[in-house]
C-alpha cells in the first residue's frame, strides 16, 4: 500500500435515485479494473445482503478499492456504493464524509434503449444543477458502453484527499459490521498518519485502548495488508468485542498521540416509531441480542424498552422511514431467524403542557410522544404539535392535477410550483409526516405510472388538532391498537380499523361490538355476529309464542355470556390489522 502516494488516490461514491443503476455501474467498474472476473453472474456484486438482492435495492453502503492504470501510472480508486432511497440518506451522508467527489448517475432511460433521450436529460441537468452538459458522460452500464471514460474522468476531475502522512494517526470510523468470530470490523478512512498491525489505538468516543489485529482493504472482499496510509480507505479489526464500542463517527488515534477528534456525524433523526415484540416471550433474549447486533450494523435505528399487556415485553424502535422499518424487520428474519410482531408505525408528536404541576412532573414544558398509549388528554395540554416535512415532487406535467388532489387529501400546503422544462414540473409541499409515512409513496407512483419522484426533508413541527382514538372490544380498550389521528380524519380511520378487525377476529358464541372512540364519543362501530344454535329445530308447527319463548331464552343466555365472556385477540389478528393498515 505504501507505493500509492496521496496524489494517486481518489475516493469517490456513486449517488443516484433509487433503481437508476448504481450497483450495475459499480459491477462494471469492478470488472474494468480487474477486481472481479468478467462473468454473466456479476449482478449486484457489492449488494451482499439477501434483502438487497431480493428487492433489487442497496440498503447498506459498500466499499471497494480498485487498482487502475492510466497514462502509465497506477492509481488507487476507493469506490463507495450508496443506497438511493430517501430512507437511507443517513448511510449516504456517512459515505460522503470519506469521499472527495461523487459520480451523479442520472437515468436517461438507458442510452442502449430506443426511447432514450440523453440530450433532453443533459439540458435538464444543466438547468437544475448548473452542471455544463459537456461534462456529462453518456454510458450504458448494462452493456459496458463508454464506462472506461468514467474511470478516466474520476482521475482527472476528482481531487486527491488533503491529508498528511507525517502527522500522527487520525482515522474516521464511517461504518462497522459485526463478525461473531472476529468481533467488530470497522470501516475507516485515514485522514492523517499510518496504522499498522500491532499498533495500540485509542477510541476518542470511549477512551478505551485496543491493539490492531488486522488492517486491510476491501477488494471487494477483505484483503489484509500490513499497513494503511493517510488518504486510503479500508477496514480495521482491533478486538472490539462489544457492539457499542465501534461508534460510527468516532475518531481513532495512536496511544500516547492524542489528536483533535474529527467532526462526527449528526445523529440520525428517527421519523417513524413502531413497537417490536417477540411472537413468543421465551424468545425475548435471542431477539434482544439480534437487535443489538443489527443496530451496530445499522446505527440509525433507536431502541427503547417497552412492554404491553397483550404482547408482553418488547421495544419501541425508531426508523428513518417505512422502507427502513420493513428492511430491518426482513433482516431480523433472514439473518437471525427472529419472528417478531410490529405494531402500527407512528410519528413523534409533541405536546405543550398547560399546568405548572405537570411541567414539574415531566421536568419540561414540551414532551415528545412516541407511544400513542401515553398521549396526554386535552385538558392537560395547551397545544399539540405534529412533525412536518418539506416534500419535493418532480413529475411529467400531465399528472399534475391528480398529484395536487392527492396532496390536498393528505392535508398538504403548496409552497411552490416550477416548470423544469416543457414537460416536467417540480412541486413543493409542506406535508404532515403522519400523512406520508404509510403509503403516500405508493399512491404517488401508481397515480403517475411510476414517473413521479418524491423526496422530503425535515421541516420542524406545527400545531395540529390531534385526538387519541381508542379501539374498544365490548367496551374494553385494546391498548395495542390505540392511534393518534387528526380530528378531521378520525371517522374514516376509525371505520377502516373497525372493518379490518371485523374481518380478522374469530366469531364467538356471543356478539362482539368493535368500536372506535374519541374520549367518550363513538365514531365508528362494527359488530361480529355470534354463532347460534338453531333452537327452533325441534318445533314442528305449533304456536308462535312457543318459538318466541325459546328465542328469548337464547338471547338472554347470550347477553349473560357477553358480560362474562373475555375476548382474547389472537396475535395473528393484530398482525393482520397492523399490516394491512399500511395499504389503505
Amino acid at each position: 500500500m505504501s507505493k500509492f502516494l496521496v496524489e494517486d488516490i481518489r475516493n469517490f461514491s456513486i449517488i443516484a435515485h433509487v433503481d437508476h443503476g448504481k450497483s450495475t455501474l459499480a459491477d462494471r467498474l469492478l470488472e474494468l479494473t480487474g477486481t472481479i472476473d468478467k462473468t454473466k453472474n456479476n449482478k449486484q456484486v457489492l449488494d451482499k445482503l439477501q434483502v438487497e438482492r431480493e428487492r433489487g435495492i442497496t440498503v447498506k453502503a459498500q466499499t471497494a478499492s480498485l487498482f487502475y492504470s492510466f497514462q502509465g501510472k497506477q492509481y488507487l480508486l476507493n469506490l463507495i456504493d450508496t443506497p438511493g432511497h430517501v430512507d437511507f440518506s443517513y448511510e449516504v451522508s456517512r459515505s460522503l464524509s470519506a469521499c472527495q467527489g461523487v459520480l451523479l448517475v442520472v437515468d436517461a432511460n438507458e442510452i442502449d434503449l430506443k426511447n432514450a433521450d440523453p440530450d433532453m436529460v443533459e439540458k435538464q441537468i444543466e438547468k437544475v444543477f448548473d452542471i455544463p452538459s459537456d461534462e456529462c458522460i453518456k454510458i450504458s452500464a448494462k452493456l459496458g458502453t463508454n464506462v472506461e471514460s468514467v474511470l478516466q474522468a474520476v482521475i482527472e476531475r476528482i481531487p486527491p484527499p488533503k491529508v498528511h502522512r507525517k502527522n500522527p494517526l487520525r482515522a474516521l470510523v464511517f461504518d462497522s459490521t459485526f463478525d461473531q468470530y472476529r468481533g467488530v470490523i470497522a470501516n475507516v478512512a485515514l485522514f492523517d498518519g499510518v496504522v499498522s498491525k500491532g499498533d495500540k489505538i485509542v477510541s476518542a468516543h470511549n477512551q478505551k485502548t485496543y491493539e490492531v489485529n488486522e488492517v486491510g482493504v476491501l477488494n471487494p472482499n477483505e484483503k489484509s495488508t500490513h499497513k494503511l496510509y493517510a488518504g486510503q480507505v479500508g477496514y480495521l479489526i482491533a478486538g472490539m468485542k462489544d457492539v457499542t464500542e465501534a461508534q460510527i463517527g468516532d475518531t481513532l488515534y495512536l496511544h500516547n498521540h492524542p489528536v483533535e477528534p474529527l467532526p462526527g456525524f449528526k445523529s440520525a433523526k428517527p421519523m417513524v416509531f413502531a413497537g417490536m415484540y417477540p411472537v413468543d416471550q421465551s424468545e425475548y433474549n435471542n431477539l434482544k441480542s439480534a437487535i443489538e447486533k443489527l443496530t451496530l450494523n445499522d446505527s440509525s435505528v433507536t431502541v427503547h424498552r417497552d412492554s404491553s399487556l397483550a404482547l408482553g415485553a418488547g421495544w419501541r424502535l425508531g426508523f428513518l422511514g417505512l422502507l427502513h422499518m420493513e428492511v430491518f424487520n426482513q433482516r431480523l428474519e433472514q439473518e437471525y431467524n427472529a419472528a417478531v410482531i410490529l405494531t402500527t408505525p407512528t410519528v413523534p408528536y409533541k405536546a405543550v403542557l398547560s399546568s405548572a404541576k405537570l411541567i414539574k412532573e415531566y421536568r419540561q414544558k414540551e414532551i415528545t410522544i412516541i407511544n400513542p398509549a401515553q398521549f396526554p388528554d386535552k385538558p392537560k395540554v395547551t397545544e399539540y404539535l405534529e412533525p412536518i416535512v418539506l416534500g419535493t415532487i418532480i413529475t411529467p406535467d400531465e399528472y399534475t392535477g391528480k398529484i395536487m388532489m392527492l396532496c390536498q387529501a393528505r392535508r398538504a400546503v403548496q409552497q411552490n410550483m416550477m416548470f423544469i422544462d416543457q414537460s416536467r414540473v417540480m412541486l413543493k409541499y409542506l406535508f404532515p409526516l403522519n400523512e406520508i409515512v404509510v403509503d403516500f409513496y405508493d399512491s404517488l407512483k401508481s397515480l403517475s405510472s411510476g414517473y413521479a419522484s418524491f423526496d422530503y426533508e425535515d421541516a420542524g413541527y406545527q400545531t395540529a388538532e390531534l385526538v387519541k382514538m381508542d379501539i374498544l372490544l365490548n367496551g374494553n380498550i385494546v391498548e395495542e391498537l390505540v392511534t393518534i389521528v387528526h380530528k378531521d380524519k378520525a371517522h374514516t380511520v376509525g371505520k377502516t380499523i373497525c372493518e379490518r378487525l371485523k374481518d380478522t377476529l374469530p366469531r364467538q358464541l356471543f356478539e362482539i361490538a368493535i368500536q372506535a372512540a374519541i374520549g367518550s364519543k363513538i365514531v365508528a362501530r362494527e359488530t361480529v355476529k355470534p354463532y347460534r344454535k338453531n333452537v327452533l329445530a325441534k318445533c314442528y308447527g305449533g304456536d308462535i309464542t312457543r318459538k318466541m319463548k325459546l328465542l328469548k331464552r337464547q338471547a338472554e343466555g347470550k347477553k349473560r355470556m357477553r358480560k362474562i365472556g373475555n375476548i382474547e385477540v389472537p396475535k395473528d389478528a393484530f398482525i393482520k390489522v397492523l399490516k394491512t393498515q399500511t395499504n389503505k
